[in-house]
C-alpha cells in the first residue's frame, strides 16, 4: 500500500525488489478502499462545513477562528491530496499518471500533514500568549492571515520538497510501473523516515506540551487567586493585587475555553499521527516488520481520522445543530444574528463540575 511517504521504499536506484509485482491480498484492499472512502467523505464534508460556517460568521472573525479556519484548509489539503489519490491508488492497484503527477501527489500528501500539524502548533502557542502573556498578544484580530499562519504555511511547503525528488514513477518490474521511491544509500529509508517523523510528530508535540503545562500552570494560579480575592472581599478586605496577580485574575472565561480546545485537538493529533509514525518507524529499522498484515496497514490508515476529528472537536462543542443546519441552508435573516461566542471549545465533564462547585462556594 503505498501510503504518505515511506512505504513501497527501494534501498537502492539499481536494484528492484522482485517481490514488487506479486499479487496484493485483495480482501486486504477491500478494507483499505472502504475506510479511506469513509473517511474522505467525512473529512470533506466536515471540513467544508465547517468552513462554510466560518465564511458566514466572517463579520466576525475573531483570532482563534482565523487558527480554526486555517486548520480546515490544511485537512482538506490531506482529504484531496492525500487520502483521495491513495483511495485511487488502492483502486487501481498501480499508481496511473505521468511522472509529474507522481511527484506532485506524493509533495501534497506531506504539505498537508506539515500543514495540519503546524497550524496546531502556532494555535497552541498563540493561545500560550494570550493566557502567559497578554500583554503582547497580536492586535489584528480581523486579519484573515496573520504572522503565525504564514509561517505554518512557508513551512509545510518547504520542508516537503525532498518529496519531489525521492518519489518517481520507476520501473519496478518488466512492463509494471508505479510511484516509488528511490534512496541511493541503504540509510536512506531509515534516515528520511525518522527525520520525517521528528519534525512532524515528536518535535510539534513536545512544544505543543510545553505550552500547555506553562498555560495550566497560569490557569491554576488564576483559578487560586481570583479564590483569594473572593474570600477577602467575603471578608470585608480590598488589598490590591500585584500587577502580575491582576494579570492572571484577569484571564476571559473565552480565552480559558479556547485553551480547553486546544488540549482536546492536540490529544486527537497525538492519538491519531502516534501508532502511524510508530509503524512507519518499524518498518524501515525491523527488516522483519509485518508490512503486509492487516493491523499494521490499518492503523497507517487511520491516522487521517485526524482531519475527521478537528472539525468534530469544533462543530460539537461550539454550535449548535440547529443554529448550524440553519446558518448552511440560509435559514437565518436578520432578526436573528447574534454571534457566535468569540473564542469557544469543548468543555470536559469533570471541569464543569468542579467549576459549578467553585462557583457554588
Amino acid at each position: 500500500m503505498p501510503f504518505s511517504f515511506t512505504l513501497n521504499l527501494s534501498n537502492t536506484s539499481v536494484e528492484m525488489d522482485t517481490s514488487a509485482d506479486e499479487p496484493r491480498n485483495e480482501q486486504l484492499a477491500q478494507i483499505e478502499i472502504a475506510l479511506l472512502s469513509v473517511i474522505f467523505l467525512c473529512a470533506s464534508t466536515l471540513n467544508f462545513s465547517l468552513l462554510l460556517v466560518l465564511w458566514r460568521k466572517r463579520q466576525q472573525m475573531s483570532r482563534m477562528r482565523v487558527f480554526v479556519t486555517h486548520l480546515c484548509l490544511a485537512d482538506l489539503v490531506v482529504a484531496f491530496f492525500q487520502v483521495c489519490p491513495q483511495l485511487m491508488w488502492d483502486i487501481t492497484d498501480r499508481f496511473v499518471g505521468p511522472d509529474l503527477v507522481c511527484r506532485l501527489v506524493k509533495y501534497l500528501q506531506v504539505v498537508g500533514m506539515f500543514a495540519s500539524t503546524y497550524m496546531i502548533v502556532v494555535m497552541t502557542v498563540d493561545r500560550y500568549q494570550a493566557i502567559c502573556n497578554p500583554m503582547v498578544t497580536f492586535q489584528r484580530r480581523r486579519a484573515r492571515w496573520n504572522l503565525p499562519v504564514c509561517v505554518a504555511w512557508l513551512v509545510s511547503f518547504v520542508l516537503s520538497v525532498p518529496q519531489l525528488f525521492i518519489f518517481s514513477r520507476v520501473q519496478i518490474a518488466p512492463g509494471v510501473y508505479d510511484c516509488w521511491a528511490e534512496f541511493v544509500q541503504p540509510w536512506g529509508p531509515k534516515a528520511y523516515v525518522t527525520w520525517t517523523t521528528l519534525v512532524i510528530f515528536l518535535v510539534p508535540v513536545v512544544m505543543v506540551t510545553a505550552c500547555q503545562v506553562r498555560i495550566c500552570r497560569a490557569l491554576q494560579i488564576n483559578l487560586y487567586l481570583k479564590t483569594q480575592q473572593q474570600q477577602r472581599g467575603d471578608e470585608g478586605h480590598s488589598h490590591p493585587l500585584s500587577s502580575r496577580a491582576s494579570n492572571v485574575v484577569s484571564v476571559s472565561k473565552s480565552r480559558i475555553k479556547t485553551v480547553k480546545m486546544t488540549v482536546v485537538i492536540v490529544l486527537a493529533y497525538t492519538v491519531c499521527w502516534a501508532p502511524f509514525f510508530t509503524v512507519q518507524l518499524w518498518s524501515v529499522w525491523d527488516d522483519d516488520a509485518p508490512t503486509e498484515t492487516a493491523t499494521f496497514t490499518i492503523l497507517m490508515l487511520l491516522a487521517s481520522l485526524n482531519s475527521v476529528a478537528n472539525p468534530c472537536i469544533y462543530l460539537l462543542f461550539t454550535v449548535k445543530f440547529p443554529e448550524l443546519l440553519g446558518s448552511l441552508l440560509c435559514m437565518k435573516h436578520a432578526e436573528k444574528k447574534e454571534p457566535l461566542p468569540e473564542e469557544t471549545t469543548m468543555v470536559s465533564s469533570l471541569y464543569l463540575s468542579f467549576k459549578s462547585h467553585s462557583d457554588i462556594r
